[in-house]
């Protein structure tokens, strides 16, 4: 059991909560799990909801994907971003975004209102929100603080660190999680990783981090609106597709960042060659790292003029593309800086409606998938070649739709209310073991 958690007042008026994460227009699944958890504290009474984050500037200069400014969908009233300025000038060489936004925390945790404070991602903002909690305290005031891991703030900063070495800064970042009052991870897979990187910390440093992390750890799956994906007007989803020269079922799927992680390279060497090819077109949507190599390989791979490369995609077009989609197919492969700890896109596509999705054992991903998926090996493109022309080519319309309906039943549990409340039973009352 994880040790008790500090209780908001019961009543909701006057009742905060703050998120700090990567926000939009940052393309990433958990800037939207923030936007899902913000919506809901509204609906469960919370009367003041901010989202901490980043300046667009630093945003831009950091060459993170992000989303065209014009197409980020609005918030609630009742949900404010806040984009903390940078302290200090040029004499502060770095570290100048991150004052500012723990002293803006601080700010927010000392004013007299009862606060929860969420971070997502351990690094940098578990440290911000730690530093600030711990700055609140020691003015009088508290802050109740919930830190979750999505598995890439470990592989790209614990782990490096560890694997250089510099057990000082891994060691940093742990002490922070563990400062918080709840510690989750978004699946059981990112608990794990957690656990196992903080041993070989303690390996390397005589420290003591992986017992206690075993025991505070909790998993707290992805918050996904999912009345955004159910439910669609088939009308509205072709004029949409229309407006892309596409139409429903006329396609293959891959939306997610262009990273080297997705197996773009394996999907288009899948794609390539394979009756699916003949047949529909090859939609890549999304934007990353890989968008300049992704169009050089779509030019030699002799069949560019079946492959549309859609980088300007909104979340309001998303669920269409989604629905519309004959099949998905999301090729993750495990590599040093990054695995998928989850896959939100994978249950996003299951909540639509699509066509059968075709994925990896890679991380987190069964966990979100359960037994829906056609699971390949990573790095095979010619595995997903055979996939692809199974069930795009092979299975019968009834197989089609009963596996699209038990898909969809497995991913409604990730639906943000029920995830808020499970995980929000922790803050209002009770403890929280294992939450999902």
């Amino acid at each position: 059991m994880s040790a008790p958690v500090p209780v908001l007042p019961s009543d909701p008026a006057g009742r905060r909560l703050v998120l700090v994460v990567r926000a939009d227009p940052v393309i990433c699944g958990h800037s939207g799990e923030a936007r899902c958890l913000a919506e809901v504290a509204l609906q469960r009474g919370f009367t003041d909801v901010r989202i901490v984050t980043w300046t667009l500037d630093r945003l831009q200069a950091s060459g993170l994907p992000l989303k065209p400014l014009e197409t980020v969908s609005p918030y609630s009233p009742g949900i404010t971003v806040e984009r903390p300025e940078p302290v200090g000038d040029y004499r502060v060489p770095d570290g100048r975004h991150l004052a500012g936004l723990t002293g803006r925390l601080v700010e927010l945790f000392t004013d007299g209102v009862p606060t929860v404070a969420m971070s997502l991602y351990l690094s940098p903002h578990t440290v911000a929100v730690s530093d600030a909690a711990r700055i609140a305290r020691r003015l009088g005031s508290d802050v109740v603080t919930i830190a979750e891991a999505v598995g890439s703030d470990i592989t790209n900063v614990v782990r490096d660190c560890v694997a250089r070495g510099r057990h000082g800064a891994a060691a940093h970042v742990l002490t922070s999680y563990l400062d918080s009052d709840l510690c989750v991870a978004v699946s059981r897979y990112t608990k794990d990783l957690v656990v196992s990187e903080a041993r070989r910390l303690d390996a390397l440093s005589g420290s003591s981090f992986a017992d206690e992390l075993a025991v505070r750890v909790g998993v707290s799956y992805p918050a996904i609106d999912t009345s955004a994906y159910t439910g669609l007007d088939p009308e509205q989803t072709r004029r949409v597709l229309q407006r892309r020269g596409l139409t429903p079922d006329g396609y293959v799927l891959f939306l997610s960042r262009l990273a080297s992680a997705k197996g773009l390279d394996d999907l288009l060497g899948g794609y390539v060659g394979s009756r699916t090819s003949e047949r529909l077109r090859l939609v890549i949507a999304g934007r990353g790292p890989k968008e300049d190599d992704l169009r050089r390989w779509i030019a030699d791979s002799g069949v560019a003029d079946r492959v549309d490369l859609l980088t300007d995609v909104d979340d309001a077009e998303k669920p269409a593309l989604m629905a519309g989609s004959a099949a998905f197919v999301l090729p993750s492969r495990p590599q040093p800086e990054f695995v998928e700890t989850f896959g939100i896109a994978l249950v996003e596509t299951m909540l639509a409606g699509g066509g059968p999705v075709i994925t990896c054992d890679t991380g987190g991903i069964l966990e979100a998938v359960g037994d829906t998926a056609v699971v390949v090996p990573s790095s095979d493109p010619d595995a997903i070649r055979t996939a692809l022309d199974e069930v795009v080519c092979d299975w019968s319309p009834q197989r089609r739709a009963e596996t699209a309906a038990r898909a969809r039943a497995h991913a409604l549990q990730f639906d943000r209310a029920a995830v808020f409340d499970a995980l929000f039973a922790g803050v209002l009352g009770s403890t929280v073991d294992e939450v999902a």
